[in-house]
């Protein structure tokens, strides 16, 4: 399974679920595969969201390490952070299905409100 397959795998589940999911794809230039952003490099695959809580998620396949930047920020979201690899599917699923918003949730922010 290739890395995009995985992360395709991962969005339709989380979808499924009712998470939003966000993914910031890279793009070829001529320099090679670069995903444009401002900021520190490293940032987890995807990001999902719902009821209030967020996965931060890094995807990997085969034996693929997650690299030091992509460490640093795995210890810096703390217990939002996930390192995903394909053999993890049963507990992808179980979490993605489970973690479902809170029977009284926290009111909406007044900006979100308006």
């Amino acid at each position: 399974m290739t890395e995009a397959d995985f992360t395709t795998r991962v969005v339709d589940t989380a979808r499924l679920y009712g998470w939003l999911v966000t993914h910031f794809r890279p793009a070829k230039t001529a320099k090679g595969w670069r995903t444009p952003l401002q900021g520190d490099s490293g940032f987890p695959d995807l990001v999902l969201a719902r009821g209030g809580k967020v996965i931060h998620a890094e995807l990997k396949v085969g034996k693929k390490k997650p690299r030091a930047d992509q460490v640093s920020w795995g210890h810096a979201l703390g217990e939002s952070y996930r390192l995903w690899y394909p053999d993890d599917w049963d507990a992808i699923v179980t979490e993605l299905r489970s973690r479902h918003p809170s029977a009284s949730p926290a009111p909406a922010p007044r900006w979100l409100t308006g």
